[in-house]
């Protein structure tokens, strides 16, 4: 009860201070760190107007998930940055460094893998997930490694870059097969890997409808001079080559390289799809899925800042979705104000136009040669910021990201144009990213329910089989030991055909020396359904025991004659491989006919791998310890007072055995004895 009124003064006095704290918040952007009552980063947010935004977490109304973040809240930091661009860069550095339990945490952003073009004297083409500055050339992300090795499986065929890790001194069968140049055996001029390189870096560009004519070229000519298997070579390159640029989706009509981000959300969950489009041809996609705690367009963008944080392969444009919908869907009372597709320019671009590396906001419609319009545009919206700045930290006060900011920072960060489309066929690859990601999440959920109706029904089924109406609660025993050493039992509950590990109990055997089964299984159910009588607790509508005749009969007897209570009482059988073999029923004892392909039969096999699993780890740990206490109670000096103090102090006998005889002398443990346990803990080990 004093801990319990600590902890509420505690949280008190923690409120009060961020009153305090809320009523210096600046009017800058920036970003802010949610700490927990022992002072850990939970959450790491960013915000145009600092005050608006960390206001909102302690004022209004919050959805399931908000709330959890907002009850762990005790203190919170910020920092101050000079535009949204640097709050950008700062939100991923300090997700990256702190981990916060409540951010969208991007754990496989360095798991894309990249083709690469090593710079070494002779080159050669490798798949790698590790991206360093070693002034190779890098190519990718793939979306995964199927992709990204069966393009370099068509390269190797194409280019005669070396194929061996080391040089060896012979040439190997790639040479005779042309797939290298055989700088083992000659000198090989850089101006030769140059024209590979460039070529390679031309294909995965999206030029490889150049490639392919060069290739049919030299086809013609191999036919016309009689060298049928090299043009039989070069004609199964060009097919491998239309096969695989044979998957594309979408085409548009200016081969730009873009990649293209959908998102979704529902009951939690974020689902965010990627379509990778180059030379204007949508060629693969990625997906991820992971539960948010936050605003939904602040942690979609969150997630793309982190993806892009460390892949240096950015394209020539990144199209985003836009937010209005989802803002609608979630809050009627919230108008999102969005001009037309934005286009944000980069210096690069802003060179090639006339313009100057300012950044300037401007519609799509007017992108390609009016640099007139452009700064006509640029103008409007300088106008047109001032007068919505009011709303936008409405907006941001209430953890909504205008699609625009949010995409005008990343443009600025990345340098390369960011769109958000909001018409033509742009809109409709975000559409299309969008749409992959709801219909990935939906059936995320419904994969959800059909599993939990088949365990349901596998569990209806089962009771119909054993002769019960209904099998909502099943509690299953097993008992382990190693030659009567150490004996231990242990119950798992299954409700509805899933495992409920909240209610697993342990159990350290007390009245039964030596290896008997019947005995342990007798004190185990005693134990079990005294305390269910005693404490009203619910009963199971099927207990199952590990083992035979001999365990359902000691089982029984206890529950029937010991307790009077009647549940009925199933034991499970193994075969000579240690697999199901078969249920018996209580009373008679006979089997129960289950199909071994059936739901109901793969049911009982998880309830008996899942007792196995939860008694076999506990009878390990117990065994563990009673074998470091044994070996510490052999040596003379040493009682259970200080065999605990030892074990506090240094966690382990590995710790205590490596310890010098200095450090025992902080637990009162003179040098004589110090040097015995040592010694006798060291002579064991030998």
């Amino acid at each position: 009860m004093k801990s319990y009124a600590e902890d509420l003064q505690n949280q008190e006095k923690a409120l009060e201070n961020i009153r305090h704290k809320l009523a210096l918040l600046p009017d800058a952007s920036g970003c802010y760190l949610m700490k927990n009552s022992e002072g850990t980063i939970i959450y790491v947010g960013k915000a145009k107007v600092l005050k608006n935004r960390v206001r909102s977490y302690f004022t209004g109304s919050h959805n399931g998930k908000t709330q959890r973040l907002v009850a762990d809240i005790r203190d919170f930091e910020y920092i101050v940055t000079g535009s949204n661009m640097e709050a950008l860069i700062l939100e991923c550095n300090l997700i990256k460094k702190h981990q916060p339990r409540y951010n969208v945490l991007l754990k496989d952003d360095k798991t894309f893998p990249y083709l690469k073009i090593t710079n070494e004297a002779h080159p050669k083409l490798e798949v790698t997930r590790r991206v360093l500055k070693d002034k190779a050339k890098y190519f990718g992300p793939y979306p995964n490694s199927y992709a990204a090795h069966q393009t370099k499986k068509l390269l190797d065929r194409m280019y005669p870059l070396r194929k061996c890790g080391v040089m060896p001194k012979e040439v190997c069968l790639y040479y005779h097969m042309h797939q290298c140049l055989g700088p083992c055996v000659k000198e090989v001029e850089k101006e030769t890997y140059d024209q590979i390189s460039q070529e390679i870096g031309s294909f995965l560009s999206g030029g490889h409808e150049e490639i392919k004519k060069d290739l049919q070229r030299k086809m013609q000519e191999a036919a016309e001079e009689l060298y049928f298997e090299r043009a039989k070579e070069l004609r199964d390159q060009i097919i491998s080559i239309d096969a695989m640029m044979e998957k594309q989706k979408i085409t548009t009509s200016d081969a730009k390289d873009r990649d293209v981000f959908g998102f979704s959300v529902d009951k939690g969950w974020m689902c965010v799809q990627i379509l990778y489009v180059r030379k204007g041809k949508m060629i693969e996609r990625h997906m991820s899925t992971f539960p948010f705690y936050g605003e939904a367009y602040s942690d979609f963008m969150s997630y793309v800042t982190q993806y892009y944080s460390d892949n240096p392969a950015v394209p020539q444009e990144i199209l985003l979705p836009d937010s209005s919908k989802l803002m609608k869907e979630k809050s009627a009372d919230v108008d999102q104000p969005i001009a037309a597709e934005t286009e944000l320019y980069s210096a690069t671009t802003a060179g090639t136009t006339g313009i100057t590396d300012e950044k300037a906001l401007q519609t799509e419609s007017d992108l390609s040669d009016a640099p007139l319009r452009v700064a006509e545009a640029r103008a409007s919206y300088a106008e047109t910021e001032t007068e919505t700045e009011t709303e936008t930290e409405t907006q941001l006060s209430g953890g909504l990201e205008d699609p625009s900011a949010a995409a005008l920072a990343l443009a600025e960060w990345l340098d390369v144009k960011v769109l958000v489309p909001q018409r033509g066929l742009k809109k409709q690859m975000t559409g299309m990213a969008t749409e992959n990601a709801r219909v990935a999440l939906d059936e995320k959920f419904k994969l959800i329910e059909r599993d939990e109706e088949r365990t349901s029904k596998a569990a209806s089924n089962l009771g119909r089989a054993i002769g019960l109406n209904s099998l909502h609660r099943v509690e299953a025993f097993d008992n382990s030991n190693i030659q009567g050493s150490d004996p231990v039992s242990a119950m798992i509950v299954f409700i509805d055909g899933k495992p409920a590990k909240k209610e697993y109990r342990k159990y350290k055997i007390r009245s039964v020396q030596g290896p008997d089964d019947y005995e342990t299984m007798r004190e185990v159910i005693r134990r079990r359904y005294e305390r269910v009588l005693k404490e009203n607790l619910e009963r199971p509508d099927l207990i199952i025991v590990d083992g035979g005749r001999g365990q359902i009969k000691a089982a029984t007897d206890v529950l029937e004659n010991e307790l009077g209570l009647f549940i009925p009482v199933c034991g499970l059988v193994k075969d000579a491989k240690h697999r199901t073999s078969q249920l018996l029923r209580g009373e008679t004892l006979e089997a129960v006919t289950l199909a071994r392909n059936s739901e109901e039969f793969y049911l009982l096999q998880r309830i008996q791998d899942e007792v196995h699993r939860f008694a076999i780890t506990f009878h390990r740990e117990q065994r563990g310890k009673s074998m470091v206490t044994s070996q510490l109670d052999s040596i003379p000096g040493i009682g259970e007072k200080r065999r605990k103090l030892l074990l506090k102090h240094f966690g382990s006998l590995k710790k205590i055995r490596e310890a010098s005889v200095e450090d025992f002398r902080p637990l009162s443990i003179g040098d004589k004895l110090a040097r015995q346990i040592i010694a006798a803990l060291r002579e064991e080990e030998s």
